[in-house]
């Protein structure tokens, strides 16, 4: 048996991989861009294992993706291949049209015409399982219940807005041609292996290295944060006893402001790697010009998934950013591998 996942060398589909790998006899084909936030070096450990089959590759190649399917004969698609930063999005939406709209249609047409292909009980048994974000359904105000699977899409950002879009299509090819499709939308994933473009590693790298910690605004959008891993067990939950056609919330129940994660990375970092003039990395915060339209609250309801397929997170957000920052304490051979010139020319343009 098979499986095949997109975007496996970013950070959520490379610890999804790593720990698919970890748990599971089956061999995991991994098809990837490669683009800026891809990266191999998140799965070294996996160097020579005949488990993982690495590609490079981008989803919109539908010749590629024809031959990786009748090749490999996958019981199921993982869907991870996303352009996912907001910053980035309004800088320059196009690739996020041209990755998340373009690229979700060829891929879920490469993988219909794979699917109808199949004899009958393979057929039936067959998963198309995509990943998307709590985005889609915009803002919240602060005392406004949670979002549900049910709640409007109201998207923001053109980020937020492109990966509406892939949710519509790949509901629509269920409801039009009958393809098993599972979705997943999850709130904010913070762990190891996270590109430092995203607040929680950008905060720790900078802090170690004595530079500005940038906050947007007043700091107070609220945000509800999810261990990485735990969302990688909640797929594995999803793929194998989900229903076709649904859509599952994945969530932490930590709803935090994103002043408050930064002082607690801040008196992680006090207590784990302390600055050599004895102050506290507080001192390093700064305020700056806030994001435009940044959505002020997002908050997910996981109890479906909870209810349904009897999932819950692990890990609370006192354990699991302990973890992150002893992570990136214990790999800056990691770190210093993905920060290049460019990262740093980016980190310039957004923050000054």
């Amino acid at each position: 048996m098979t499986i095949l996942v997109t975007g496996g060398a970013g950070f959520i589909g490379g610890n999804f991989v790593l720990d698919w790998i970890s748990g599971q006899q089956e061999t995991l084909v991994n098809l990837d861009a490669l683009t800026y936030a891809g990266n191999l070096e998140t799965l070294r450990s996996l160097e020579g294992n005949p488990q993982h089959i690495f590609i490079k590759g981008d989803i919109g190649d539908r010749e590629l993706l024809g031959a990786l399917l009748d090749t490999h004969r996958p019981r199921a698609v993982i869907n991870f291949a996303a352009e996912s930063h907001v910053d980035r999005s309004i800088h320059g939406p196009g690739d996020f049209i041209q990755t998340n709209v373009v690229g979700t249609f060829n891929l879920l047409e490469s993988v219909r015409g794979y699917w109808q292909s199949l004899p009958d009980t393979e057929k039936a048994a067959f998963r198309f399982l995509h990943v998307s974000t709590d985005e889609v359904y915009g803002t919240l105000a602060t005392d406004a219940p949670a979002f549900t699977e049910t709640h409007a899409y109201e998207p923001n950002s053109p980020y937020s807005a492109s990966k509406a879009a892939s949710d519509h299509l790949v509901r629509a090819w269920h409801h039009t041609y009958g393809l098993p499709v599972l979705t997943t939308n999850c709130s904010n994933n913070y762990g190891p292996y996270h590109f430092p473009e995203k607040l929680i590693p950008l905060v720790i790298l900078n802090a170690l290295a004595g530079k500005p910690l940038p906050i947007y605004g007043d700091g107070q959008q609220i945000r509800d944060w999810l261990f990485v891993k735990d969302h990688c067990s909640a797929i594995r939950r999803v793929l194998e006893a989900g229903t076709p056609g649904e859509t599952y919330n994945v969530g932490g129940w930590n709803e935090k402001a994103n002043l408050d994660v930064v002082k607690t990375i801040c008196a992680l970092l006090d207590e784990m790697k302390p600055r050599q003039d004895g102050k506290p990395y507080t001192e390093q915060i700064t305020f700056v010009t806030d994001r435009p339209g940044h959505d002020r609250r997002y908050a997910i309801d996981a109890r479906k998934l909870e209810r349904e397929l009897g999932w819950k997170p692990a890990e609370t957000f006192e354990s699991g950013i302990r973890k992150t920052v002893a992570w990136y304490l214990e790999n800056s051979e990691w770190t210093d591998n993905v920060t290049s010139g460019a990262y740093r020319s980016w980190l310039e343009k957004h923050y000054g």
